[in-house]
């Protein structure tokens, strides 16, 4: 059986992404600092806090110990918060979105390629955001974090070259998590693709990219985002 962690499981993509691979049969280790029971016998949920590089390493390595070698790591964890104007935000604050998102997922990356050790693949899949690339005012913390994540991508993709680890990101854009009945008409048409994303879009890539026969997929940025950030919007 092929083995998953998935942070930030609980809820959110994090959780599609939690019964998406369970569904398929994945045994899947689910870590998030929230609570959150699972029906599904495949997932293991484990609270974590990516902020405790202590915790991460005990985790991942009492799941190497009871279940044996892992094979695909997707770094989803992270938080939002703190979209506050460049005067307003605290350094502390700053700190606490990138020691989440960036610093979490780069120590969650160094004890995956240990329990993968020996294992016939790996896979990392980061999950990043089209914030790395185009933003809003204020978004400076959240933004730099997932800017961090595109390039930690690129990075490893050479630093494993033979290991048979790949490692990839997927840039979401509006992936709505909550009450897709209750979006407007006009925030689907803004979109080239005709609708707003769902959480199973991401699921679906995250399958393809964990499927040990594709290999040649490696170091990518794959935007998710029904077309968005190919427009030009001008005000009329």
């Amino acid at each position: 059986m092929k083995r998953v962690i998935i942070t930030g499981g609980a809820k959110g993509i994090g959780k599609a992404l939690v019964e998406g691979f369970a569904q398929k049969g994945y045994d899947v280790f689910a870590l998030d600092i929230l609570e959150n029971n699972f029906e599904n016998k495949n997932v293991h949920f484990f609270k974590m806090d990516l902020k405790n590089e202590k915790e991460i390493k005990n985790i991942f390595q009492m799941i190497k110990e009871k279940f044996g070698e892992v094979h695909i790591l997707i770094n989803n964890g992270a938080i939002s918060k703190f979209n506050k104007s460049i005067t307003e935000i605290e350094i502390n604050e700053f700190d606490e979105v990138i020691n989440t998102n960036l610093r979490g997922s780069f120590i969650c990356c160094k004890e995956f390629i240990k329990i993968n050790n020996g294992a016939s693949f790996g896979r990392i899949i980061n999950i990043a955001s089209t914030r790395f690339n185009q933003n809003e005012a204020g978004w400076e913390a959240y933004g730099s974090s997932k800017g961090g994540i595109v390039s930690l991508t690129n990075t490893l993709c050479v630093s494993l070259s033979g290991t048979g680890i790949t490692v990839n990101a997927i840039s979401p854009g509006w992936i709505e998590v909550e009450d897709y009945e209750s979006l407007r008409e006009k925030d689907h048409s803004q979109h080239p693709s005709g609708r707003v994303g769902k959480p199973k879009d991401i699921v679906n890539l995250c399958l393809f990219l964990s499927n040990e026969e594709n290999d040649f997929i490696n170091g990518a940025n794959i935007l998710v985002d029904g077309g968005m950030t190919k427009k030009m919007i001008y005000l009329d």
